[in-house]
């Protein structure tokens, strides 16, 4: 079906029911985790000059199986690391070192800025623990993590090596509708940016695995957006998979990365489905 409201086709709270009261709720759930790991949790460590190029890295209690990042979401415009600590817990208890990093958010910086953040971010965290390296980013943070898999990604190449698997939640693939929506005046795209910043358009690194994970209730263009990454992918010789969770939307589709058993956060970790 054409779409004729863009901005309402990419709009996710008005179509979820209490959706106003989620972020309080991620706000008192990242803080009780944040005091309960207590000096595992290591906050606000500085990857750039920048007020928000700071990350949080927390650990396991035991030996340090490897490196996971999760990237938090909000059209590059909103939020920062402090209210998803809690989405650590699975990565954490399995073993896995958790880093956390706000970014600097639209309209101050652009996306392809962002993109270069996130790359900065994951090259310190990787110098603080050492192993594999996994990734994981919702909506936005999606697209960001699903960047660092992108051939032309600004990473070492030893850094791009380390890196097993990438999971893209609910994520964002092909910026080019964007430009059609009322927020890219805070944005900014333009067609050369939109194309550039489009893992959909770019092609994948060498040895590539990711998976394309979204909710089976959310809106049509993240079904869409979510499966058009895998597709393309797989046809450009990348490791892929797409996932569609049964019954969950946009907001409740990253809760099972508190579940060290969920199927999410194993896949995440290292089991692949």
């Amino acid at each position: 079906m054409m779409i004729v409201d863009w901005d309402d086709a990419y709009a996710n709270g008005p179509h979820i029911e209490g959706a106003d009261d989620y972020p309080g709720i991620w706000q008192k759930r990242a803080k009780a985790f944040r005091d309960e790991l207590g000096a595992r949790a290591r906050l606000d460590i500085a990857y750039g000059e920048g007020e928000r190029q700071r990350l949080d890295l927390f650990l396991p209690a035991g030996t340090t199986a490897g490196l996971a990042m999760f990237v938090h979401g909000g059209y590059w415009k909103a939020f920062d690391k402090s209210t998803w600590s809690h989405l650590a817990r699975g990565a954490v208890e399995s073993g896995w070192a958790v880093a956390m990093p706000s970014y600097t958010l639209a309209p101050e910086a652009r996306i392809a800025g962002i993109t270069e953040e996130i790359a900065r971010a994951l090259g310190v965290a990787s110098e603080m623990v050492a192993g594999p390296v996994c990734l994981a980013g919702h909506s936005a943070g999606g697209h960001l993590v699903s960047r660092m898999l992108c051939r032309n990604a600004p990473l070492g190449e030893t850094l791009r090596a380390r890196i097993g698997n990438v999971v893209s939640i609910s994520g964002l693939h092909d910026l080019r509708p964007l430009l059609r929506l009322e927020m890219n005046r805070i944005l900014g795209l333009d067609d050369a940016e939109a194309v550039m910043e489009s893992p959909a358009l770019q092609y994948p690194a060498e040895g590539a695995r990711l998976t394309c994970w979204v909710g089976s209730e959310e809106r049509p263009e993240f079904l869409r957006q979510n499966d058009l990454l895998a597709n393309i992918w797989t046809g450009l010789g990348a490791e892929t998979s797409a996932v569609h969770a049964l019954g969950k939307h946009h907001f409740d589709v990253i809760a099972d990365l508190e579940d060290a058993n969920s199927a999410l956060t194993r896949l995440l970790t290292g089991e692949r489905n």
